[in-house]
């Protein structure tokens, strides 16, 4: 049977080959690694990453990102951060909503009320 070629979501870009066997689905190594090659990501073992965590936040701040694997299964992603582009966005988005609200008097409250 031809091998067949699938798109992951949300994880790098670019096909994966997927071979069928016996009703089950695999992604060969060599298939995989090329992947992670194309994606600029490095995979890195759970037990290196512990080993050189130092050497990898560095690798992270210069914008390299990582897959860290268990027994030869990537389990995470080492990436860095947007730099707070998403939390600027959302500020943003709260602060239009409050702004367009109507003011509402709902009357004083007690401090129980308020907890409660």
């Amino acid at each position: 049977m031809d091998p067949e070629w699938v798109t992951p979501g949300g994880f790098g870009s670019g096909p994966l080959k997927l071979v069928h066997y016996r009703g089950f689905a695999f992604i060969p190594q060599s298939s995989y690694n090329n992947y992670i090659k194309n994606t600029m990501q490095k995979v890195i073992s759970a037990a290196e990453a512990n080993r050189k965590f130092s050497e990898v936040l560095r690798g992270v701040r210069e914008g390299q990102s990582y897959v860290v694997t268990s027994h030869g299964r990537p389990v995470a992603r080492i990436e860095p951060l947007n730099d707070g582009h998403d939390a600027d966005r959302a500020r943003g988005a709260l602060l239009r909503r409050l702004r367009l609200q109507k003011a509402i008097d709902i009357g004083p409250w007690t401090r129980d009320e308020l907890y409660d």
